[in-house]
């Protein structure tokens, strides 16, 4: 089984790891992997690069990866887990999908941030975006 596992620290992804490794643990597969993916949207940020530049911009969402990806890792280590890690950068929903569908994953794990019907409705989340468009099966974790 090949699992990509968004992860942005939240505690609704941390626990979407931890379901992640009780579906590897279960697994009767030979082969088992896993890979955290930590996208990072930069177009709130894009107007900063002509004041900062483009380099110090790509360092920030490098270190903000790094940081959200910890908690993670370290669920995964204490497991016995080997895992991978990516880091990138555009539009969370379709990097995460196209990151899924280059690499031939069997499923998406994410953690659903919990907001109210009416705020999904209103501006949307990743998760509805990643459900309604991922050729794979995702699986939602609250």
């Amino acid at each position: 089984m090949k699992l990509l596992v968004a992860t942005d620290g939240s505690k609704n992804a941390l626990r979407a790891v931890k379901r992640a490794i009780e579906l590897i643990e279960q697994s009767t597969a030979k082969a088992n992997s896993l890979t955290l993916i930590s996208v990072h949207d930069d177009a709130g940020i894009r107007h900063a690069k002509a004041f900062v530049g483009s380099s110090a911009v790509s360092d920030y969402l490098r270190e903000l990866s790094d940081k959200e990806l910890k908690p993670a890792m370290k669920v995964l280590d204490a497991a016995g887990i080997k895992h991978d890690m990516a880091i990138v950068i555009g539009n969370v929903s379709r990097e995460i999908i196209s990151f899924a569908d280059k690499g031939k994953y069997d499923m998406i794990v994410l953690g659903s941030k919990g907001r109210s019907a009416v705020a999904d409705f209103l501006i949307g989340s990743v998760a509805q975006r990643v459900l309604a468009h991922a050729k794979q099966p995702v699986l939602l974790v609250k």
